[in-house]
Formats: structure tokens, sequence, C-alpha cells
């Protein structure tokens, strides 16, 4: 399937030569044109008697059969290439993607998702324009040398200036497209770098939140936005430039034929004037128009093609990828790959580690693991410990296969299922994820969801297993996304099952279950390698390997390394019982939880798409932007001045050999010597009879040789400077609008509420800051001038051939009615069709987005191909949406050309039958102005209709900056040193998500005293989170919470965050220096930061690393553990050293002795503050002042923890008690010691 794709979308050759047919067709019936306009014009040299009336209506019939012609292959030229051009693009999408799932480790460390997601939005959509003019490239070097002979023959060598003068400027051209090339690589490495911030901050949206982060991120995305911003402004100037010259230079061309025309001794006349300037416009067309476009266009696609190039040249794994996911034996050894099929091996499956190095980024000299040997084989449950960031996550990718062996050998002789530490899930049902491309089999399925203890939550989801789980299952509690992520492992028929600390996320009981039902039970008989912190799980399992700095430090059996005086010993000093994990996983308010039965199904919602025309509050909104009404009222003015003189430029003309005309026919001579300007001989005096005959020989009096030409170059001149400046002006003009629309947009997403980022894809809101702000810098500028221009030049036209001919208005007047009327017909289409095509981008972004994030699961399964196929079938609609969109615009523009030649008819035939005229000047005007019309009404029509699809962007964008933030309306001026104590209560508090649904949190009512240590526990969904959603009011809350009697919806947000420290439960880091993640503000001096560092025993990790804090952290730090990351985050908290203090299950990715030490260092560096901790482990609070034990929504139980143990019946009791017996005990007893200490201090 996949190769039938591919062979389909490299094949578009067999449609060049019908291109190719196309284009020398068109030429020929461009070069035709003025060949024959020439001879209708000699039909009214005075001078000559040869040419009949019949024959010039003949000329005249031939000239509009040659425009219909040409308009026949124009359209449908520009269709084939624009749509080799979309073929292009589409196959060079599927090739990234395709990259993309065989990164390698090394490369996922030097590429970024934002840099994926510009390539694939703002990159490959340089080839959509590529091929549009790209036979001009040789098409215009024969066009220039057939029209110089044509022109030397017909006119004679003084109309070789002008194409010399053309000539000349391409060097010009060239070097300015240089340039763009130059200044699109660097647009495109600083939008790769904004385009990454935008993805970790959207990723991190909450902690940034909560830590109060928001204006930092902000100055950071204001200045890769200025970086950017000041590139695109250099290339914006160069367009203006390149513009002005498309329009100015053929005039000028034109304008220095005439003047070494007159300047030789000869009188200037209609016919050369006339076809001098039709062959200029063929010029204009091919030389000054699209061969430079061609360059500028074929020279960013140059840099888009280098750019993709260096990101296929990066590192890739070879991995096999197909949906029936065959078994196979990987053989690794010094770095060297071979596959090869189980079936010759069938007997010995295995995992076997002999002397193995290995390391993440191959640059670095020092090996993550190192000299590690490490055997695993079938009927064996091998587990895997050992401190946080010791290389327990590396030992399982060695495996995989992700990490090639630097050294040694790596054996692995079966096939391989995986689940990974932190839980990844895509956007589709709960069914779909755990079933990932595997054939479905209901009895196993079922098997499999019994196993991993979800059948209780089947029952709470309003849809079963159909149920959606959104973007990153963000409708799921930690605990339910860390089982799909496990039930999705076993689920799977394999040989050998990774597991990566699948027990942190979940319940005690529910750990336990999943450890005897799942791992020693439905697992039993396989080659299982269970990573753990879970130490009270390992007296179960056949071998235990501690790992420490990337070595074995120990191996064995349980009760072999018990004896030794290994590490191992000090790890069970500090863990020797069950520990408790009632962990969810869950952003804070990344979902509400789930009590009831009846809600409605989590559903996706879908981007919100315009409808109608485009609002004139989104017009506004752009030229506000852009610098309001004074501005936009200048830049009018310098447009209407610029059209005035360019428009009188070519009236003089007329006027100029009118009079010429007038002068030979009345044999009036003049002295054409410069400096006298006298009338020499007028023979006919009786020609001053009337007034029509007395007006002209005024002006032919002052319009001497001398003076025409010091008017004609003013004219000329001053049209050239006005229309570069008024260019350069209007750029700047939309380089300040789109500043500012995106300076807005991001400023009201940042503060937007928190259900704004659950319910949008990460992909939908990249999509607004990656492909519509594209457009809006680029591509709508461009469309927006070209509209005002072209509209200003058909009225200019109209008025022309108007003053000429007045009769000529009538049928203007009903061709422009046509014209709108059809552009109305189209434009109900295309713009609509254009909003389908943006929408239809959106999952392009988000499958990637959330491909990259699972890449490592994605490639243990083998489940490539499917994604691929998805991938594709996002690609499919979005390429209907956009060829829909281009067969739209051909088909308008071929109706809107067709109708400019029946205009052309009629203005031929007003001057020929309706009214007779005589100056052969005013007909040159008349049809070179018309048949300029006829390419130029068309396009203009259809940039004003794409003026209109580009401006669904602004109106995408527009959106966004009308986001309602964060409601802080109560919020009044906070005392000076609040809060002093730090003391909690809770009055009625109610929460819930939403408003048509029921709440969350009800009628809490509980107080916590100044300095409290107070515990929360409760089982999935039971409200812990959403407690913490409430203190920080991520969500609209009912009732009150005072903290030391303030009210804290009356406190600005910005304040009660920032006084409030979070631990957070995912642990969160930004790219960007170790400083910046600790201290975003430059707030502290090292030594504090250090000191922070040194609390959570992470100074020795830091200052062994190159720059110290200086050192650069990966996207989401990921080149620290996830243990690691945590112990930064708790180190954050210790330098805010605020009075409140709030751990979300923060301890749950660390081992028992890292988790005893965080304790340690709570209970010390925070002894002053008041604590509240979400528990995963009941020992951490069961020396707590208090515990809060939360059951659907509500206050449980709240006391101390030995009162609540008073309560035989009560659930904290039930609690502790599914821990074990002996665990129990311990644990009541450090209830009762804590509960003598306290009530003796008291």
């Amino acid at each position: 399937m996949e190769e039938q794709r591919e062979s389909q979308t490299s094949k578009p050759k067999k449609k060049h030569p019908m291109e190719r047919a196309n284009i020398l067709s068109l030429t020929f019936f461009w070069m035709a044109q003025p060949l024959l306009l020439s001879k209708l014009l000699t039909y009214y040299d005075p001078t000559q008697t040869d040419m009949t009336r019949n024959e010039a209506y003949v000329y005249s019939a031939l000239v509009l059969l040659a425009n219909f012609s040409s308009v026949l292959c124009i359209h449908s030229y520009q269709l084939r290439v624009m749509h080799l051009g979309m073929k292009i693009r589409v196959a060079a999408c599927s090739l990234i993607y395709r990259k993309a799932l065989k990164l390698s480790k090394s490369a996922l460390a030097e590429t970024t998702i934002g840099q994926m997601v510009n390539l694939l939005s703002n990159d490959v959509g340089r080839f959509d324009f590529a091929m549009q003019h790209f036979h001009n490239l040789w098409i215009a070097p024969i066009e220039t040398l057939v029209v110089m002979c044509l022109l030397y023959w017909y006119v004679g060598p003084t109309a070789m200036v002008g194409v010399v003068f053309l000539l000349l400027f391409i060097p010009f051209q060239m070097y300015m497209a240089k340039k763009t090339s130059q200044y699109r690589l660097r647009t495109a490495l600083r939008t790769d770098e904004r385009v990454r911030l935008m993805n970790e901050i959207i990723s991190g949206i909450q902690v940034i939140k909560m830590y109060t982060w928001e204006k930092p991120f902000s100055k950071l995305v204001e200045i890769a936005r200025l970086k950017e911003i000041k590139q695109i402004r250099a290339t914006s100037t160069i367009r203006a430039i390149i513009m002005s010259c498309n329009l100015v230079l053929n005039r000028m061309a034109i304008f220095l034929c005439i003047l070494t025309y007159v300047l030789t001794g000869n009188t200037l006349n209609a016919t050369y004037a006339y076809t001098v300037a039709s062959f200029y416009s063929i010029l204009r067309t091919c030389v000054t128009m699209f061969f430079p476009q061609a360059i500028t266009q074929l020279a960013e696609a140059n840099v888009s093609v280098n750019r993709l190039q260096k990101f296929l040249l990066f590192d890739e794994l070879e991995v096999e990828a197909s949906n029936d996911i065959p078994k196979y034996k990987k053989l690794v050894e010094n770095g060297v790959n071979s596959t090869v099929r189980l079936g010759e091996v069938s007997t010995s499956v295995g995992i076997h580690l002999k002397n193995a190095s290995v390391k993440w980024i191959q640059s670095l000299p020092d090996n993550t693991l190192e000299d590690i040997t490490f055997e695993a084989n079938s009927n064996q449950l091998v587990a895997v410990v050992g401190t946080v960031g010791g290389g327990k996550t590396t030992l399982l990718h060695a495996v995989l296969g992700e990490l090639p062996a630097q050294n040694g050998t790596i054996d692995v002789k079966g096939t391989i299922s995986y689940a990974s530490q932190e839980p990844w899930l895509f956007g589709g049902s709960v069914r779909q994820n755990i079933i990932f491309g595997q054939e479905f089999n209901q009895k196993k399925y079922d098997e499999v969801i019994r196993v991993c203890a979800l059948e209780r939550d089947m029952t709470l989801f309003p849809h079963g297993d159909r149920t959606l789980v959104g973007n990153r299952g963000v409708t799921l509690s930690g605990g339910q996304r860390a089982r799909i992520n496990l039930a999705r492992a076993v689920y799977k028929d394999a040989d050998i099952y990774l597991l990566d600390d699948p027990l942190s996320a979940v319940d005690t009981h529910v750990g336990k279950q999943l450890f005897d039902d799942c791992i020693c039970g439905y697992l039993k008989g396989k080659c299982v390698v269970l990573v753990t912190h879970q130490l009270q799980y390992l007296r179960n399992v056949n071998k235990i390997y501690l790992i420490e700095s990337g070595r074995v430090a120990a191996s064995g059996t349980y009760s072999e390394l018990k004896a030794t005086e290994s590490k191992f010993t000090q790890l069970l000093a500090d863990s020797e019982e069950e520990n408790e994990d009632i962990r969810r996983k869950s952003k804070l308010l990344e979902k509400k939880e789930k009590e009831d039965d009846d809600k409605e199904a989590p559903t996706q919602e879908k981007e919100e798409r315009g409808s109608g025309t485009i609002s004139w509050l989104v017009y506004k909104s752009y030229l506000k932007a852009g610098g309001g009404y004074l501005k936009v009222g200048l830049l009018s003015l310098a447009f209407v001045v610029s059209q005035i003189t360019a428009s009188s430029t070519d009236y003089f003309v007329s006027i100029w050999s009118n009079i010429e005309q007038w002068r030979s026919e009345n044999n009036i001579d003049v002295d054409n010597t410069f400096g006298n300007d006298s009338y020499v001989n007028a023979t006919n005096n009786s020609l001053l009879v009337n007034e029509e005959q007395s007006s002209q020989y005024f002006w032919s009096k002052i319009l001497t040789d001398r003076n025409s030409l010091v008017i004609y170059s003013c004219l000329a001149c001053s049209t050239m400077v006005l229309t570069v400046l008024r260019s350069i002006s209007y750029f700047r003009f939309s380089m300040t609008a789109s500043t500012r629309l995106h300076n807005s947009m991001f400023n009201k997403t940042i503060f937007a509420p928190m259900r704004f980022f659950n319910t949008n894809p990460i992909g939908r809101i990249l999509n607004r800051f990656s492909k519509d702000i594209g457009a809006v810098d680029e591509t709508l500028p461009i469309t927006f001038i070209d509209t005002i221009q072209i509209g200003l030049t058909v009225l200019a036209i109209s008025l022309v051939i108007g003053s000429l001919n007045p009769w000529i208005f009538l049928p203007t007047v009903i061709i422009l009615i046509i014209f709108y009327c059809i552009r109305l017909i189209f434009l109900a289409t295309s713009r609509d069709v254009k909003r389908v095509e943006a929408v239809t981008r959106s999952p392009i972004y988000t499958h990637l987005s959330a491909s990259l994030q699972g890449l490592t699961t994605i490639r243990a399964f083998g489940a490539q191909n499917i994604l691929k196929v998805e991938f594709d079938n996002y690609q499919d609609k979005y390429s209907a949406a956009y060829f829909m969109f281009l067969s739209a615009n051909r088909t308008f523009g071929f109706w809107l050309d067709f109708h400019c030649i029946i205009y052309t008819g009629l203005v031929i035939i007003s001057i020929l039958f309706i009214e007779s005229e005589t100056f052969g000047g005013n007909v040159g005007l008349a049809l070179t102005q018309s048949m300029n019309l006829m390419g130029m009404f068309q396009w203009g029509m259809r940039q004003w209709s794409e003026l209109e699809n580009q401006m669904t962007s602004v109106e995408r964008v527009y959106e966004y900056t009308n986001l309602e933030p964060e409601v802080d309306r109560d919020a009044k001026e906070t005392p000076k040193y609040w809060p002093e104590n730090g003391g909690i209560r809770f009055i009625k508090l109610c929460l819930r998500y939403l408003p048509e649904e029921p709440y969350v949190l009800k009628d809490l009512t509980f107080e916590i005293k100044p300095k409290e240590k107070v515990g929360v526990v409760g089982r999935t969904g039971a409200g812990k989170s959403s407690l913490i959603a409430a203190l920080f009011r991520l969500t609209e809350t009912d009732g009150k919470i005072e903290i030391d009697g303030v009210n804290t919806k009356e406190i600005p947000l910005n304040v009660l965050r920032s006084k409030i420290s979070i631990i957070p439960q995912e642990p969160v880091l930004f790219s960007g220096t170790l400083r910046k993640n600790l201290d975003p503000f430059d707030e502290y001096n090292d030594d504090v930061l250090w000191n922070a560092l040194d609390e959570v025993e992470l100074k020795n990790v830091v200052s062994d690393l190159p720059s110290g804090l200086d050192s650069k952290m990966s996207e989401g730090g990921s080149n620290f553990s996830v243990g690691q990351r945590q112990l930064l985050c708790l180190a954050r908290a210790v330098i805010r050293n605020n009075k409140i203090l709030v751990m979300d299950e923060a301890t749950a990715n660390v081992d028992p002795h890292t988790d005893g030490l965080i304790q340690r260092t709570i209970r010390r560096k925070f002894a002053d503050c008041t604590v509240l901790t979400i528990a995963h482990r009941l020992q951490t609070i069961m020396d707590s002042d208090k515990v809060l034990v939360m059951d659907a929504g509500r206050v449980a139980e709240f006391d101390h923890p030995h009162i609540l143990l008073q309560n035989h019946n009560g659930i904290f009791t039930k609690l502790v008690a599914q821990v074990g017996k002996a665990m129990a005990e311990n644990l009541t007893s450090v209830a009762e010691e804590t509960f003598t200490s306290f009530v003796e201090n008291k």
C-alpha cells in the first residue's frame, strides 16, 4: 500500500509533455498579439494607403483569437504545474513523517518538534509555488531573443535600448533572489526556534500558570519573534523592490526607447509607441515578472530542500515495521545491527548483554551505561532497581535497540512488548489505545482488562472502552493512563515484556493486583523485565539487578542480595515495607475526575471554523494592528498618487503621438532642435477655424518635442520613485500588523483558562502559530498589495479608455457587474474550502507531535505502518481541500479572462464601428490598455478573492486575540506581607469544570492551621487533584478558600500563585539553561541555586555538567531522568521558600532512598510552612499532623492519622490494611509515635 502511494506521488512525469506543449503554445499566442496589433495600428497611420477597412476587421478578429487561445493554454498549464507542486509537497511531508519515525535518540536530541512542525507547515509550502513559474527560467531567455529580433525587424534599432536596460537589471534581480534565499533560511531557523518555544509552552502551560511564569516566557517568545521579524522585514524590503521593479521597469524601458527614438531625429507615432509597448508587455510578463519570481521561488525552494536534506541526513534506527509484527531476532554487536527470523532460535528466547556500553548522544565522550552484563531468559521475572538517574530506563532502550552498543554485545531473541515510564496515549478510544494495531480478540481483551484492573474504570467511562481519551490522554486520571499503557503492552503477544515502572501511578491495592494478576499471573512463562521502585515486590522475582551510576552495582536473587553488604541493603533499609502508590498522574486540570456513571462521553471538541464572508472586524483588526487610521490614510494616498502618475505616463504617450499625427496630417512642421521651439511653417492657416482645431493648435504649440520629453521624463521618474517608496512603506506596515497580531494572540493564549488547553490539541494551537502566522507574515501582504494595486490600475484603465470613448463605460459597468456576480459565487465556495483546508491541516501537526512523544512505544510495537497510513489519510483530506481550492481558482480565472476577451472585443467594436476614431494614439492606447486589462482583470479579481481566503488566517488569529482570559474580577490590593502564617480554610467549596457538568468537589469545609503538614489520600477520581486546581484557581469555584483570613478570589491570580509553591505530579522542564529552569526571573544569586541543588542531592550531577548552571536543557528536559526532573522541581520549591507548599504525588518516580531524602528535606526546609502532600506512599504521610481522606469529591475523614486509625470502619483504616499486615502494624506505630509527640509538644 505504502509502495503504491509513494510510486503514485513520485510519478508525475507523464504530464510533462503536455505542460511543455501548453507553455510553447502560450508563448506563440503571446508573440502573435503585438504583431497583429502593429498591423491594426498601421491602418490609422495617415501616410499609409495599402490597408483596407476589411483587413482592419480581420486583424481585430485575429487579436481576439490570439487572446482567447492564450487564455485556454495558460489556465490549463497553471493548474498542471500547481498540481505538480502539490504532489511534491505531499511527497516531502510523507518523507518527513517517515523519517521522524526512524530518528535515533541522538538525532532527536539535535532536532525538535517545533522544527519538524515548521518543516511541515512553512518549508514544504515553498514546493507549492516553486513549479508555478519554473518553465520561465528557459522560456524567458528564448522569448527575449525572439522579441529582440521582432523589435529590430518591425520597429528598428532604437527599440533595442529598452531590452538592454531590462537585461542589465537581471543580475540585480538575481542578486536580490540570492539575498531572499539567505534571509529565507535565517527566517526558517528563527521560526523553528519560535515554534519550538510555543510547543514547550503549550505542553507545560499548567506548570507555567502555577509558577506564574507567563511573563518570562512571553519575553522569550517576544525575543524569538523579534529575531524572526527582523529577517522577514529584510525579505519584505527586497520583495517591495522586486515588486516595484515589476511595475516600473517596463515603463522605464518604453520611456528609454521613445527617448532614444525622438533624440535620434524621429517623430513619435502611434505605430512605434504601441508596437513597442505591446512587445514590452510580453517582456514585462516574462522577464520582469515571472523570471525573477521563478528565480526567487527556486532559491527559496532550494533553502527548503537544504533544510529537508539536513533533517533527512540525521541518524536513524534500522527498525522493522509491519502490521502483523513478525518475530525477529536482533543482534547488536559493536553497534552493528542484523535481523533474522525467530523461527531459527525459538527455543532460546531472552536478553543477553555482555560488557555492553551505550550512550544517548553519540558526540558526548562518556557512556550512559558502562560495561553492563545482563541476562533475562524465558519464564523469568527480572527486576531492575536503583537510584534516580542510575540508567534503568537507558537499559530498556538499549534492549529495544533504540541505543546502539558502543562496546560489547546486545543479543535480543524474541519479539518485544514495552510499557513506557511516562504513559503515552494517542487521541483515539480506550480500546484503540489498548489494541494498537493488533488483531482484536474479545476473550483475550477481557482478560487483559481484568488483570490490568481496568474493569471498574470501564464502568465509570461514559461509553465504556469506546470513550475517547483525548490528546495525550487528557480525559483520564494518571492511574488510568498508566494502566491502559500497561494493558497495551500486555495485550500484545510477545516473548519479552519490558515494563518501565508501571506500578508507580496506581493505588496500593491496585499495584498489588497488577503485580499478582498481571505480571506474575498473566505474563507467567514469559521473559519479563520490570523496572520498579516498589521494593516490596522484589521477594517474588527471579533475579534483581541494582544499577547505580550507569553500572551494575549488584545482581542476584532477593535473598542473595540481602545477605551481602551491597547498596541494595541500604535501599531496603529505606523501604522494608510495601509502598503505596495512590498516584494520579493527571495534569492538575487536564480533566475532571470521574465519579458518576451518567456523565456524557468526553468527545474531542471540533476546531471552530468561520462561516460566511470575512467580517469587517477582521479587516479592521489587521489595519489597526498595522498602525491605525492615519497610517492607513497616508498609505492609501500614496497608492492613489503613484497610480495617477503611472496612468498619466501612459496617457501622455497617446497625447504626444496624437499631436504628432495632427501635425503630420496638417503639414505643420516644427523646429525640433532643442532650444528653438518656434513654428517654421504653417501652410494651412485656415485650419484654425473651429474651436477643436484651435485647441489642437494650442497643444501642438506647447507640446514641442523638447517639452514633451521633459514632461514624459518627469512623469516616468516620479512613477518609479513613488512606486518604490509606497511599496516599502506598505511592507513595513504589514510587518507591524503581523508582529502586533502575533503578540496579541500569544498574550491572550498564554493567559487563557486551562479549559482552553484541555479542549484544544497542541497541533491545533501550533497551526495558528505556525501556518497562519506564516501566511500573515509572508503571503497576505503580497496578496493585499496586489489587490490594491490591480484594483487601482483597473479603475485607471477603465477611466482612460472611457475618456477616449464614453460609450465604453456601458459595457465596462456590465462587465464589472458580471465579474462581481462570478466573484460572489466563487467566494462562497473558495472561502469555505480555504477554511476547511486550514482545519484539515491541524490534525497533521497533532499526529506528528503525538507520534514523536510515543516514538519508543511505536517502534517497540512495530506500529509505524499503521501510523503512516493514518498520517497519509490526514494528508489526503488536506490535499483534497487544497486541490479543490486550486481547481476552483483556475476555473474562476478562466471565466474572468473569457469575459475580458468579450470586453476587448467591445472596445475594438466601439473604435471601428460606433465611432470612427482617427487618431492612432487613441486606438493604440485603448487596445493596449484593454489587452493589459484582460490578464490583469482576472488576476485582480482572483487576488481580491484570494485576499478573502488569506484573511481567513487573520480571522483565525483574530479568534485567538479575543480569547477570554482567566477570571480575576474580584481582585483587590493584597496585604504587603501576605501570607504571614499560611493557614488555609475551605468553606463550602464546590468545583466543576463546566457549568453543565456535575460538581467534582462538593461542599468541602475544613481548616488547615499554619505550619501544619497535611497528607491527602483517596482513590482515583476522589478529587485530590481538583483540590489543588481549586487552591490555584485554575478553574471557577463556588464557596470560599481563605488563606490567612483573605478570600483567594480577592487576591490577584499572579500574586496568589506566586505565594504557593508546587512540586507537580509530572515534572516539567523547558529547554534553555538549567539556571532559567530554576530561576527564570533572575531573582536569586548562584549560591541560593547551588544550595537548593545541594538540598536535593543534585549538586554533584549539575557540577559534572560542562557548563554547570548554564548547561543547556534538551526539549522537555529529556537529558535528565524522570526522577532527576522531579528533584529539580523540588529545588524550585526550595528556592521560592513560600509559606505554603503543595506536593502532588511528587516522589512517585524516585526510589525509596531518594524519597526519604526528599521527605527529610521538606521537613527541614519547610518546617515553618504549611505543607499539603497528595500521597503516593502511605509512609510519607503517616507522620503528618493531619490526613485528609477524599471520597467522591467530599471530605470523608480529616484528623491526625492515629485518631483516624481508631475508627476500624474508616476509609483510612482500610487503606492502611491493604498494604499487608506487617506494614500496617509499622504504619500504625509510626502514627502513634507522632501523635504522642504531637500531644506532648502541644
